[in-house]
């Protein structure tokens, strides 16, 4: 006890001496080349949670033990570290951190620092990449950036997507931008018999992305740049790294969110029992089956990731293998996709010489699902089961005639339409860029660089329905399916670079040559009238020239011009046309640099563009559209010479004058940076228009030699407004959190359709069911390309809508097709993108939302089979089942054309939200995550999903709802 006694009297004296050794140190932190003091630095006592931050003067005070080491860190500067020795006054100068303020972008053959660009132009990079089980690289941008609309075509594993920069330039010709991958520029069209051409790129060795948006900053690519340009760069492993390997895994499982509103089996009996006196004319089953519910189900997978890298003096490798595998949640839709990615990097020649290897090799393994069950699954009879004893056709049930055939206009069983539909498809791809760029070692200012770029699949795909399949009825159908796309690209351009002392001029100037050939050929072998015929070979082949040419001026990092030109020659238009021209030019002022503004301690940045250019459009569809060709004929379509029945060759309409689209467009910006840039803001407006048209369109009988013809239709211009904030809320040593909110208004239309002077003139779009040849929205001079064309559908007292009773637009006491009317659009007047990420110490959060307004959906499920005569007048001894919304509008016959289906489609979509924990141990970095993806959505629209980017929502692969938890190990 007496020695616990003198124990705690020596920590009684000692106590009030150690506390004493704990000094306050005060001090002022100030930029070091300006001497402004810093608001907001971070002062952190390393090795513990004790901290400040500096007030609004850069002051500080903070008690410290002598020996401790103080920790400044601040946005935008070097962290610097100092051992405290005492001292009661401890002033720090930070060092701006010239990576960030020389941040390099990539533009169009090259690189530019990014105060210096002066298009619109915008990177995200792998840290704001969307999160997930993420299998395109579309999806990693979606809701990143201001201008870029991303809508997937469904909710298909490895589902394409539809890519729109501002809007889209065309109608009809290709309005994907061009993507460019590592130098490869890809082939727009896409390519055959894959879901979408991104998945041969693995999402996770994807770096960054860079997309350029107004015409000053993609025209050097000339003649496919009008839709815009993305750039995407895959990893590289920096010099002097360290052997690391990396291995993630994540596994998925998904769920539909919603399902068409259809009668189940006990409301349909009461229904047509209803409605026939309890004596229906067709006979009703006794079941009570969710054809919905049989056709979707829960859907896993699992994405493995091994990455091994290292970086030497000299050289230095990436290679990633990837394995992919993702069920649809449609019955058996599935795709796998194993992909190595190789990335090498060499210096030599004391390092004048410097070559980068890029490839990309990938198997995709396809099972399509047969979509016709989506549709079968809403309109088949509910009171009807799966199975039927003694059935023909596998034992599912099916309608049948007396003799025991099908019958043919009857819906198909939708269980049996998944189950004897075999569709597998395989396709290897393989992406490679060499890149070589030799500096001359006696004048150092040039660079000559080359990419040789190839883009090479394949596909062998091979379909069966079954022999007992009620859609059979001239036995088994086969179908094999086999091609390759191939695209040869070559860029041969040099840089030259000075810096002219006198003017405080840094300017650099590139010139060059790109060729690119693509050809693409295709077999088929194909059941017809139950005989299987081989189809003739297909093969197309275009190539495209061009020379090029920039120059960049940069006057003492205040003034900034870039003026470049391209000329392009496209194998697709005839001599007369073959040629195109596009100049761009643009300025800045980065005015933050001038006098009287660069000592601001508010303002750290503030920049104004403005720029001008012309792109084109080559992506018209057919290679050889101003030639007279001829393809093979169908079978039926066999003319007989005697016992010999010989094939027809069917001429193609063609239109020898077709031309360039050319797309002008205008755009000023504004960039802010606040507080050492820890709050951004970029403004852009531009204006576009479009000229020389490139679409297919109706022409009349005997006018050529198809009823549609690829031409020059007319003009169209849009404009927009485009926002994007970027803030660093907090950004200290164990708290960082940063938020993004981009903005985007829009406005197109077209201003004339050269093929008819008459004003009322318009061009019928948008097929829809519920007859054949119907349409539903137009082209017309003065409208958005997506506008509806409708009646206006008259109410009574309640807000029911009157069957048949339309407003008489034109007063001529009857309605005809004159009444109808243009009417709202599926274009949203604006779109959103609202993200955050938050890391405290070893915990993160991240979420992206993504919002429309303005945009309008017809329903097309409601119109088509919400109606009585649908229901209970099938041709055949069968009923077809149907929308509810026939319950509020108690149509008897359809109204295809009437407004009342024209329904707001406002949302608001959670598109991601992820939750991650990192355990660093001594040799191993261990991180684990849970993601959910498109975990709700907002809106009014009653429909299966708002989000519809033709604007006509019929037979809709849903969208899944997901969740994923991933591990990922760094060793």
């Amino acid at each position: 006890m007496k020695h616990y006694l003198k124990v705690y009297m020596l920590l009684f004296v000692l106590f009030p001496i150690i506390a004493f050794s704990q000094s306050e140190v005060s001090g002022t932190i100030s930029d070091q080349a300006t001497g402004l003091s810093l608001p907001g630095v971070n002062v952190i006592i390393k090795g513990t949670t004790a901290g400040t931050i500096t007030d609004i003067d850069g002051n500080y005070t903070l008690k410290v033990s002598s020996g401790q080491i103080l920790a400044y860190s601040y946005v935008g500067y070097v962290k610097q570290e100092v051992v405290y020795q005492g001292q009661s006054k401890l002033d720090i100068k930070l060092l701006e951190d010239a990576s960030v303020l020389d941040e390099v972008l990539l533009v169009g053959y090259g690189s530019t620092r990014k105060e210096a660009v002066t298009g619109a132009v915008q990177k995200v990079t792998s840290e704001e990449f969307n999160k997930g089980a993420i299998v395109s690289a579309d999806q990693l941008l979606s809701g990143k950036s201001a201008g870029v609309r991303i809508t997937t075509g469904g909710g298909g594993p490895g589902e394409g997507a539809e890519i729109r920069i501002r809007g889209g330039s065309s109608l009809s010709a290709n309005n994907n931008p061009l993507i460019v991958i590592d130098g490869v520029p890809l082939d727009q069209r896409g390519v055959q018999g894959v879901r979408n051409a991104l998945n041969a790129i693995n999402p996770s060795e994807i770096q960054e992305m860079v997309v350029l948006k107004d015409a000053s900053a993609t025209a050097i690519y000339g003649s496919r740049a009008s839709n815009g340009v993305i750039l995407i760069t895959t990893k590289r492993t920096k010099k002097g790294a360290p052997f690391q390997i990396e291995y993630g895994f994540q596994f998925s499982v998904e769920n539909v969110t919603d399902k068409i509103d259809v009668f189940n089996g006990d409301e349909f009996r009461t229904l047509i029992n209803a409605r026939s006196d309890n004596n229906p004319a067709k006979p009703l089953g006794l079941a009570s089956t969710d054809w919905q519910n049989e056709v979707y189900r829960s859907a896993t997978g699992g994405i493995h990731d091994i990455t091994f890298s290292e970086g030497f003096e000299k050289f230095n490798y990436r290679v990633n293998y990837n394995n992919t595998s993702r069920q649809g949640i449609l019955g058996n839709d599935l795709f796998r996709r194993n992909a190595i990615t190789l990335n090498l990097g060499s210096s030599l020649l004391k390092d004048n010489l410097k070559l980068n290897l890029t490839s990309v090799g990938s198997f995709d393994d396809n099972v399509f699902a047969n979509r016709g069950a989506i549709r079968n699954a809403i309109v088949f009879d509910p009171t009807q089961p799966i199975f039927s004893d003694g059935s023909p056709f596998d034992g599912f049930f099916e309608y049948v005639q007396p003799n025991g055939d099908p019958i043919a206009l009857a819906p198909k069983n939708p269980v049996a339409q998944l189950e004897q539909d075999d569709n597998k498809a395989r396709s290897k791809r393989n992406i490679t860029n060499l890149n070589a760029s030799y500096k001359l070692p006696f004048y150092d200012k040039v660079t000559i660089n080359t990419n040789a770029g190839y883009d090479y699949a394949e596909l062998d795909g091979r379909q069966f329905i079954s022999k007992n399949s009620a859609s059979q009825l001239n036995g088994e159908f086969r179908n094999f399916y086999s091609g390759l796309n191939r695209n040869v690209n070559l860029d041969v351009f040099l840089i030259y670079k000075n810096f002219v002392e006198r003017f405080n001029l840094n300017y650099d100037f590139t010139a060059g040559h790109s060729y690119q050939e693509f050809y693409v050929e295709s077999d088929q072998q194909v059941t017809e009238q139950g005989t299987l015929i081989t189809k003739p070979t297909i093969k197309n082949r275009n190539s495209l020239e061009g020379y090029f040419g920039r120059l960049n001026l940069d006057f003492a990092s205040k003034y900034f011009i870039s003026a470049s030109f391209r000329r392009d020659g496209s194998s697709r238009f005839g001599d007369a046309n073959r040629w195109g021209n596009f100049p761009a030019v643009s300025l800045g002022w980065k005015i933050n640099n001038e006098e009287f503004l660069v000592n601001s301690q508010t303002i750290s940045n503030l920049k104004l563009r403005a720029g001008y250019g012309v792109t084109g459009n080559q992506e018209i569809g057919p290679n050889y559209g101003y030639l007279g060709i001829f393809t093979p004929g169908q079978a039926s379509a066999s003319v007989q010479f005697g016992d010999t029945f010989v094939n027809t060759l069917r001429p193609q309409a063609f239109d020898e004058n077709l031309r360039w689209e050319e797309t002008e467009q205008y755009n000023v910006g504004v960039d802010f940076g606040f507080l050492k840039n820890r709050i951004n803001l970029s403004v852009d407006a531009y204006y576009r228009e479009t000229t020389d048209l490139l679409a297919q369109v109706p022409v009349p009988a005997g006018s050529n030699l198809s009823d549609f013809l690829t031409t020059n239709v007319g003009e169209t211009k849009s404009r927009g407004l485009e926002a994007n904030l970027d803030v660093d809320i907090i950004r200290s040593e164990n708290l960082k959190w940063s938020i993004n909110v981009n903005a985007t208004l829009q406005d197109l239309e077209i201003t004339k359709l050269n093929l008819s002077d008459d004003a009322n003139f318009f061009i019928p779009r948008g097929g829809i069911s519920g007859g054949v040849g119907n349409n539903i929205q137009i082209w017309k001079p003065g409208y958005d390309p997506t506008t509806f064309f409708v009646f206006r559908q008259v109410y009574d007292q309640t807000g029911s809508p009157i069957e048949g009773a339309y407003v008489d637009v034109n007063g001529d006491n009857q309605i005809t097709e004159a009444d109808r009317v243009a009417y709202k659009k599926a274009t949203p007047d604006a779109f959103i993108g609202f993200s955050s990420s938050l890391t405290y110490k070893n915990l993160d959060f991240a979420f992206t939302f993504r919002g429309s307004l303005g945009n309008y959906v017809y329903n097309n499920v409601y119109s088509d089979i919400g109606n009585y005569r649908f229901i209970e007048d099938a041709p055949g001894d069968f009923y077809f089942n149907g929308s509810t919304n026939v319950l509020e509008t108690n149509f008897f016959n359809s109204q295809l054309f009437s407004d009342y289906y024209i329904r707001k489609a406002d949302f608001v979509r959670l598109d991601n939200l992820s939750v991650g924990y990192t355990i660093p141990f001594e040799h191993v970095n261990f991180r684990a995550s849970i993601t959910g993806t498109n975990l709700f959505v907002i809106t009014d629209y009653k429909g299966l999903d708002p989000e519809i980017s033709s604007g006509i929502d019929n037979n809709f692969y849903p969208r899944p709802r997901g969740f994923v938890l991933g591990f990922n190990f760094i060793f």
